[in-house]
């Protein structure tokens, strides 16, 4: 096969080394592989950079193991492309698995051009991802505890939830607290509701009466506390990532054009694709890294199983919320889309089909610098008028009703 690369290693990751096989031309035009093992600390991975210095790299591969790759990559991308690449494209032969045998056939792929590299985005955004991704964390962990309030007071007799839509506003964490300090009286509890809550006091008062004890006191106000705690830290990180995209709020306000798409879903998009769309040729290219359109498996002309394949999970998620929020809206083409399909395939693959919607108009939202417009929810009406016309004669004639269609 023809060599791509003349001089380019392959190494092979772990938690405390890291084995490299590099190649390069000799004296005599042979091809010269030398393998050798380094650590993953700091000083041993500049040892390994200078090794790749020694004979000139250009390229250097690595499997994506977790976040083990990071460190690696911190310091070998300043002396040579680096070459990340999704280990399943990647299975060496059955029975032949060592990690010399793994960097040895990484670094002979990539000698003759076979890997194809994973989308990694400039630092900037690689910061603006951990924030986001942390603060998916506080929000999900705030949600449990939010659940577990919910149990200690089921299991003290308080019914609070059936009365209050939102047991941690600012009328339940009164209530809440004032259970903790000790107060038990129905009706004075009741008198802390605010807002329109004020005109449901009589169920509150019922809904208050219980069996709340001085151990369930603990248990909610060690909860209250670590809530109160938990909307700090998101409220902080909160203020972090918009420092972060205060240089992109061109794009995240193009973003937001789209239906479905709110604040922190738009942050989330920018934090994991980016603002740069040249990475990916299509909106096709996009859909497929987020793993959010249909698989493509044919074999001896037979269509098998079309499920989305696995791509990026907080970036699908994000784009998910925004579909379910855009199909519950009125009289645009999200909308109108998620209820063709899911007619006919189910909530769930419609969810998904808008969800891939989504995506292509992320794609030329950002390449075109254009805000999202919006193709109405008569789109598909407009497309096949004469199919349209069509499907409600045949309705029509269902009904004995015979209309004949006007003359063009």
């Amino acid at each position: 096969m023809r060599t791509v690369y003349e001089r380019c290693a392959g190494g092979d990751v772990h938690k405390r080394r890291i084995v490299v096989c590099r190649r390069y031309p000799g004296s005599e035009g042979e091809r010269i592989s030398e393998v050798r093992t380094f650590g993953t600390t700091t000083g041993e991975l500049e040892a390994l950079a200078e090794w790749l210095m020694e004979v000139g790299v250009t390229h250097f591969a690595m499997e994506s193991t977790g976040v083990y790759w990071r460190p690696v990559f911190n310091v070998v991308e300043s002396v040579c492309e680096v070459v990340l690449v999704n280990a399943h494209h990647v299975k060496v032969v059955p029975g032949r698995k060592t990690d010399v045998r793994d960097c040895e056939w990484l670094a002979d792929l990539l000698e003759h051009g076979l890997l194809r590299s994973s989308f990694i985005p400039p630092q900037a955004f690689r910061e603006l991802r951990d924030l986001t991704r942390y603060r998916k964390v506080l929000i999900q962990a705030r949600a449990s505890e939010a659940n577990r309030i919910q149990k200690v007071l089921e299991t003290a007799n308080i019914k609070l939830s059936s009365v209050a839509t939102d047991v941690l506003g600012a009328s339940g964490r009164a209530m809440l607290k004032a259970l903790v300090s000790g107060e038990r009286s129905a009706e004075v509890l009741a008198e802390l509701a605010k807002g329109t809550l004020r005109n449901k006091r009589e169920d509150l008062a019922r809904a208050l009466t219980g069996r709340f004890s001085e151990h369930h006191g603990f248990l909610v106000g060690q909860i209250l506390a670590h809530v109160e705690e938990l909307d700090r830290h998101i409220a902080e990180c909160d203020s972090r990532i918009e420092e972060c995209l205060s240089p992109f709020v061109l794009e995240l306000s193009l973003v937001r054009t789209i239906t479905g798409v709110g604040e922190r879903n738009g942050q989330v998009i920018l934090a994991e694709a980016g603002v740069d769309m040249t990475r990916f040729p299509s909106a096709s290219h996009l859909a497929s890294w987020v793993g959010i359109c249909p698989g493509n498996n044919e074999s001896a002309g037979k269509h098998k199983s079309g499920r989305i394949r696995k791509g990026n999970l907080w970036y699908k998620t994000a784009l998910v919320e925004a579909a379910w929020c855009a199909s519950r809206q009125q009289d645009t083409y999200l909308a109108t889309l998620f209820r063709r399909i899911a007619r006919r395939r189910g909530p769930k693959r419609a969810i998904l089909a808008v969800a891939h919607a989504i995506t292509i108009a992320v794609w030329h939202v950002l390449t075109k610098h254009e805000p999202y417009r919006e193709l109405g929810p008569d789109y598909f009406d407009r497309l096949d008028r004469s199919k349209l016309i069509k499907i409600h004669l045949q309705a029509l004639r269902r009904l004995g009703v015979t209309v004949a269609p006007a003359a063009a």
